[in-house]
């Protein structure tokens, strides 16, 4: 199996991959050309996000996977009300009302990215409400005790290093319209900086562990982050917790509760990272440049656990410094079984 340039580890940061990705599913050629974020649901379904980045006149939508492995449309995404450009879904979550909450990355515009609640009645969806706006790049989305924590991947892009961050809005909360450059903004509750120059993409991911520390990726950096919060819910620390020389980016994240590590989606490498409470690093699953119909892992980007199975979704929406070099069909889900 193929490992990334530059491979030397350090003490605690193990280098082998352990596991080999399969393909979970081919998602319809016709309808779906990218796949990013994902959630499960309560009665076992995955709903997985599809912004259809790499062809634009494909609809982009909301698929949903059943525990059967069948893919099937849950709702296709009207366009945005201000640009009419499509809806671009990157993270979703569920929350316990059972409602989903969406990201809208708007490529054009300024600052015209939103949060998204998608209404779910019997199972269906049945409104949309727009919770919050003026995000840059509204990424990753997570619900814990009664509040919603997204990242914005840009928050300001004009300095160097470039500034992310991490808001958190309380559940219920809607029609929020952030400030222009909302480093002032009490919805704002820590900020992460990129230092990668030529792609300054920040914070990314998100996942909390049984503590309740929240785990937040640095894209291009290739970093993650740690915070913890006091009682009140003022973040109280917030400092790099894991890196490795051959963890080259870090994209969606997923929390095991049962190994207790938090497993990383490297877009760049074509990899999957775990990496320990102690914040050692080893490489889960990698392999070579691919289409995915190998079962290989085709520039993954959202991690997502469903049982003992690692279920990836795989964006192939290729950035500076990936393995993988082009898009090319089809869109598949893939998956690691693990322990």
């Amino acid at each position: 199996m193929k490992q990334p340039a530059g491979n030397d580890t350090a003490a605690g940061q193990v280098a082998t991959p352990l596991a080999k990705s399969e393909l979970l599913v081919d998602l319809p050629q016709d309808t779906c050309n990218t796949s990013d974020g994902m959630c499960l649901l309560p009665d076992g379904n995955v709903i997985v996000s599809v912004p259809n980045f790499n062809d634009l006149t494909q609809q982009s939508a909301l698929w949903k996977i059943t525990p059967e492995n069948k893919a099937e449309l849950f709702l296709e995404l009207p366009n945005h009300p201000e640009t009419a450009k499509p809806v671009g879904p990157l993270g979703v979550c569920v929350a316990p009302s059972g409602d989903l909450y969406l990201a809208d990355y708007q490529m054009e515009g300024n600052r015209q990215s939103r949060v998204l609640r998608i209404v779910v009645k019997d199972g269906k969806p049945a409104d949309i409400v727009t919770v919050a706006s003026g995000f840059a790049v509204s990424n990753a989305v997570i619900v814990r005790d009664g509040h919603l924590y997204v990242t914005d991947t840009q928050v300001d892009t004009t300095v160097r290093p470039a500034i992310s961050g991490v808001f958190r809005f309380k559940l219920g909360e809607e029609g929020v319209d952030l400030k222009t450059l909302p480093m002032d903004d009490p919805h704002l509750i820590a900020t992460i900086t990129c230092h990668d120059a030529e792609l300054p993409l920040g914070a990314d991911g998100l996942a909390f562990d049984k503590q309740g520390n929240l785990y937040v990726s640095n894209f291009a950096d290739g970093t993650v982050h740690k915070l913890t919060f006091e009682e009140q819910g003022k973040v109280a620390t917030n400092q790099i917790f894991a890196k490795a020389e051959f963890m080259k980016c870090a994209d969606g994240l997923f929390f095991d509760p049962v190994k207790e590590r938090i497993y990383v989606a490297d877009s760049r490498a074509n990899a999957v990272h775990a990496v320990a409470l102690d914040g050692s690093v080893s490489i889960l699953a990698q392999n070579r440049d691919t289409d995915g119909t190998d079962g290989g892992m085709d520039q993954p980007c959202e991690v997502l656990l469903r049982g003992r199975e690692l279920i990836v979704s795989n964006m192939d929406w290729p950035v500076a410094g990936c393995v993988n070099q082009r898009y090319d069909k089809p869109c598949v889900i893939t998956a690691i079984r693990l322990d």
